[in-house]
């Protein structure tokens, strides 16, 4: 089954860490992806810009609207994403436990993919 791990931090806050901790924390989960990559369980992903140069799209009246930004104002903004195959649930929130962003402030997601039907 495959399963996308969210990983949303606070933008600002990262920001503003120093660039050691930061450092740190991606050297971490470089290892952790490189790990998952070699145990078969890394599907795809990837790291996000900035929020700032996000557009959203909606409906209005018919008509799509655009507007600078990310979908919502949130404190935590969605930084990358991960999928991953696991066995279940279970081992699906013990690899987003070891996402290293959680220890800094960062939050995870865990939603099991539907099946395609391509």
């Amino acid at each position: 089954m495959h399963y996308m791990l969210m990983c949303c931090i606070d933008e600002n806050a990262w920001n503003e860490m120093a660039p050691a901790v930061r450092d740190n924390v991606m050297r971490d989960y470089d290892a952790l992806i490189q790990e998952l990559v070699k145990n078969g369980r890394y599907v795809s992903g990837g790291k996000l810009r900035s929020a700032a140069t996000a557009t959203t799209v909606r409906y209005k009246g018919g008509r799509p609207v655009l507007t600078d930004g990310p979908f919502a104002e949130t404190k935590e903004q969605l930084g990358g994403y991960h999928v991953v195959e696991c066995a279940d649930i279970d081992e699906a929130i013990a690899v987003a436990q070891r996402i290293p962003p959680l220890r800094v402030g960062g939050t995870v997601e865990v939603r099991p993919l539907e099946k395609s039907t391509i």
